[in-house]
């Protein structure tokens, strides 16, 4: 009665494993998505830089060079985060076709 109560048991044990096995088809689908994501937020920042670009020249123009600063760090805060986006996509569609864990 022990043997196959221990049998039945590491049946359960053993096939639990190939139960949980996914194919992986929906952490790739997460991976485009978040890749997507990605791309869509950098379009947004070359938008943004490209404006406080504008503003940029329009404050210098105008002599105003207090704004004219302030903008100039608005330029370097959105290309920082921008570098960061394009390396997170980089990262991103490397590990979507080479992490199979």
């Amino acid at each position: 009665m022990k043997r196959i109560v221990i049998s039945a048991f590491m049946v359960a044990v053993l096939g639990a494993g190939t139960a949980m096995a996914q194919d992986g088809s929906y952490d790739r689908h997460q991976d485009r998505e978040h890749i997507r994501n990605d791309y869509r937020d950098i379009a947004r920042d070359r938008e943004k830089i490209e404006h406080d670009r504008c503003e940029l020249r329009r404050d210098l123009e105008e002599g105003n060079y207090e704004a004219a600063e302030h903008e100039r760090a608005e330029i370097r805060a959105r290309q920082r985060d921008l570098h960061r986006d394009l390396r997170d996509v980089r990262h991103d569609e490397r590990d979507l076709y080479w992490d199979r864990y």
